[in-house]
């Protein structure tokens, strides 16, 4: 089996074993720990987060899994954006009031970061925490970079957890500022210009 043929698109009828092992990848990261500490409104809010910030992707063909959807990543196309409304929902049903103002500051760096010109947008990607360190990450990042650089087209993230910066890095992506804001942890946009 060759490494391109173990992405697939993930069609709607998998759509829910995907957002699943993006919830449990991000069961550590910093920044959605901070904005729900607690574990059960955790499980309970964000599912409905990645639906939000990601869920287009279903819509466009653009979410890949790897096998048993151990991986998956969730890519947005040239001009389709998150749904700000049920994102903003999300955030609000279980918004903490003492890092509401931090939370506000954080979402307008991410607008700020965000370019203009067209690119492909990763709002998330993650492994099952089980199959971590089996290379599911490169395999994806591989395949939809592969497609950027075809279409000759800039790719653009925020890493959320400080520990895969040079994950990024090692895929062509640069450090384009900083996102940070009283108690909240640091957000860093990435961007990975075509050559």
């Amino acid at each position: 089996m060759t490494a391109e043929s173990e992405v697939k698109s993930a069609g709607v009828n998998v759509q829910a074993s995907a957002i699943s092992t993006i919830v449990l990848g991000f069961a550590a990261d910093p920044m959605t720990r901070w904005a729900w500490p607690d574990s059960s409104e955790y499980l309970r809010i964000m599912p409905q987060f990645v639906k939000a910030f990601g869920g287009r992707a279903f819509e466009h063909g653009t979410a890949d899994i790897t096998e048993g959807a151990r991986a998956a990543a969730l890519w947005l196309p040239p001009g389709v954006e998150p749904d700000e409304s049920a994102m903003g929902a999300a955030v609000a049903s279980a918004l903490r009031p003492e890092i509401s103002e931090d939370m506000a500051h954080v979402l307008q760096g991410m607008a700020k970061h965000h370019p203009r010109e067209p690119h492909w947008y990763l709002p998330l990607i993650a492994a099952d925490p089980n199959w971590i360190g089996q290379g599911l990450g490169t395999l994806l990042m591989r395949h939809a970079l592969r497609r950027c650089d075809k279409d000759g087209i800039a790719a653009y993230l925020e890493s959320s957890n400080p520990r895969n910066i040079s994950f990024y890095e090692r895929h062509g992506f640069r450090i384009i500022g900083e996102i940070q804001h009283g108690s909240s942890p640091t957000m860093t946009p990435m961007l990975r210009t075509v050559s």
